[in-house]
């Protein structure tokens, strides 16, 4: 079943448990796939990949939101959006844990011969590809930076 229909499964249930929270946050996924969609022009469905990263990106999106809340002390604000997150996390695969990322990234490393900063770009290309939808690219930055400055 494509993440299209089961984010709208999921809003009409939210609908019936009156779940206000969860029905914001699958409203706004409904509406960055219909966006995706006609953004190009054509009715074309969105591939699975296409609409992982749009679930993503909304909860990215929600992340900084509520990182910037909690700075400012708001935790009424950073509440809901937590909430969100947790509404929309169950539509991703699950995310790697750092040590199979790490491992990944090492591998990577090794084949490419990187041995500084300077090839960051290219291990951050192939493993950025190879990980992706299954693990954040912040931390996956950070274990490139780290094994590439040693």
């Amino acid at each position: 079943m494509s993440l299209q229909k089961q984010v709208m499964d999921k809003m009409k249930e939210a609908m019936k448990a009156k779940d206000t929270v969860a029905l914001q946050a699958l409203r706004a996924v409904k509406s960055a796939f219909l966006l995706a969609k006609t953004e190009t022009g054509v009715q074309a469905d969105l591939t699975e990949d296409q609409e992982i990263k749009i679930i993503q990106k909304q909860v990215k999106q929600r992340k900084d939101s509520a990182a910037i809340f909690i700075k400012q002390g708001r935790e009424d604000l950073a509440a809901p959006e937590l909430a969100e997150i947790a509404v929309l996390e169950q539509f991703l695969p699950e995310a790697m844990s750092e040590e199979a990322i790490e491992k990944v990234v090492l591998e990577t490393i090794e084949k490419v011969g990187a041995s500084g900063m300077q090839d960051m770009g290219k291990v951050m290309g192939i493993v950025s590809k190879e990980l992706a939808g299954k693990a954040d690219g912040k931390t996956t930055s950070i274990l490139v930076k780290k094994h590439l400055s040693k």
